[in-house]
């Protein structure tokens, strides 16, 4: 899987986590979850469950600690990948 293909499949999980004051134009790479895209600590939570299902992998707390941005995320779910 490309980190493309990640890229959207994310996009599509962070999207339905987004306050009303962010929009989905707003998530790119860069992004950062928590200070840019104000996802909540218990949305977060939800985001890496979603990501664990939708790419049948399973995260731990060390590794949800380094995904803090959109980039970092896709990095740990590729590694994830690569290693199953």
């Amino acid at each position: 899987m490309t980190s493309e293909e990640i890229y959207s499949q994310l996009k599509d999980i962070i999207k339905i986590y987004l306050p009303e004051d962010v929009s989905v134009s707003e998530i790119n790479s860069n992004s950062h979850l928590i200070n840019e895209l104000n996802i909540n600590s218990s949305h977060l939570i939800d985001v890496v469950l979603d990501v664990e299902d939708a790419f049948d992998i399973t995260i731990k707390d060390e590794e949800l600690e380094a995904m803090d941005t959109v980039s970092s995320a896709i990095d740990v779910i590729q590694t994830k990948i690569n290693h199953k």
